[in-house]
């Protein structure tokens, strides 16, 4: 069943890599250059395929996290800071601005985008330091704040986000090609919507600074433009890796049970799909997508993938013929090496321990079940399957 979950995981991330999605949403070379503006966790992978189909009059830059690896010919790779930005995300925010603009009529502004860009791109709004910044992004991941209340906050205390650096592209024509990790494909909230217009108030990212008991920076704010002209296109999201993962699924003889794109806490989820596990017919493959959050109160090593698995590994203790596996499509979950867990049909001595000390990926590590597949070239967000043996 193990080779079975991989199968069907490998099939969703598959159907999600840039070379299979971005071609035909490329656009013909314009009148002028083509300044390509990528950034995320899919950027270097984007910018191979803009390489290979625009053949002259292309220069620009690609920001992937620190370790990633990539041969690009004509476009720079930068590294930067994820998932808590540091100066090197200063500076590549600094170099993506200075790139838009110098753009001129006739030139277009290719943006490609993917999860991850927040981070990696990050210029502090007027006044805002880059520690007190990181201070209120690593104090909204440990809060469990939702994706779209971090952004909020993110969009209104940055010089780039927001559609900013649409704007800073003027004339010039600006295209946005994405890769969505959020749920809801809100295009906001990839990356923090650097090329749209941003609906959200100042006042209504204060009050998120509020509502999560994080206290309010007295610089740095500014509301975000409401009007933004650029074109903007969603070339992959999580829909179509659920759905290549159930046509996997179906070619290995289980029956698919779609439980969509789902959010919440990690562990409670984890313990709700290994209930429907348990009461299932056999044949039955439950398959999920989503972004889960976790609550971090412990010291230990995971994320919100091996967390979830962690938690269904306990709920379904003793209970043979189900496994499952949870497991981010960019190939890292949380703050481990690994992209998620294998669970079901494991001993589970020490679990309670370690799903108390948020110390997921040590658990799993220790007993042999995590799925390491380095960096995978794209980023739709999380990928879970439980099987029911037949």
């Amino acid at each position: 069943m193990r080779s079975d979950l991989e199968r069907i995981f490998r099939a969703g991330v598959e159907a999600c890599l840039p070379h299979r999605v971005l071609p035909p949403h490329l656009p013909p070379a314009p009148a002028g250059r083509v300044l390509l503006l990528a950034a995320g966790k899919a950027a270097a992978a984007m910018a191979r395929v803009a390489e290979r189909h625009f053949r002259a009059g292309l220069e620009g830059i690609a920001v992937v996290p620190h370790g990633v690896t990539a041969q690009l010919e004509r476009i720079e790779l930068m590294h930067a800071g994820h998932p808590t930005p540091d100066e090197t995300s200063v500076a590549a925010a600094g170099r993506l601005l200075a790139l838009a603009r110098d753009a001129r009529a006739g030139d277009l502004v290719l943006v490609l985008l993917s999860g991850g860009a927040s981070a990696l791109a990050c210029l502090p709004g007027d006044g805002l330091n880059l520690a007190e910044k990181r201070r209120i992004t690593e104090a909204l991941l440990r809060s469990g704040a939702a994706i779209d209340e971090i952004n909020c906050v993110r969009r209104h205390l940055s010089q780039i986000k927001g559609g900013r650096l649409a704007l800073a592209a003027a004339p010039a024509q600006t295209m946005t090609l994405a890769i969505s990790d959020v749920v809801g494909d809100r295009p906001k909230d990839i990356g923090s919507g650097p090329t749209v217009a941003d609906p959200s108030t100042l006042a209504e990212a204060k009050a998120v600074l509020q509502r999560h008991g994080i206290s309010d920076p007295d610089v740095g704010w500014s509301e975000t433009p409401k009007r933004v002209v650029s074109e903007y296109c969603i070339v992959a999201r999580a829909a179509d890796a659920l759905a290549a993962a159930a046509a996997e699924v179906e070619r290995l003889g289980y029956g698919p049970t779609m439980l969509g794109e789902t959010t919440g806490e990690a562990r409670a989820t984890g313990r709700a799909h290994a209930a429907l596990a348990l009461e299932a017919a056999p044949g039955t493959a439950f398959i999920s997508g989503g972004e889960l959050f976790v609550r971090v109160s412990g010291p230990g090593r995971g994320g919100r993938n091996q967390e979830y698995a962690l938690a269904a590994a306990l709920a379904l203790a003793g209970r043979p013929g189900i496994a499952g596996l949870a497991a981010d499509t960019d190939g890292i979950d949380g703050n481990s090496e690994a992209a998620g867990a294998f669970f079901g049909g494991e001993a589970t001595a020490g679990a309670e321990e370690a799903l108390k000390a948020n110390d997921s990926a040590s658990w799993f590590a220790a007993c042999g079940a995590q799925l390491v597949t380095g960096p995978t070239g794209t980023n739709v967000n999380d990928l879970r399957i439980i099987l029911v043996a037949p």
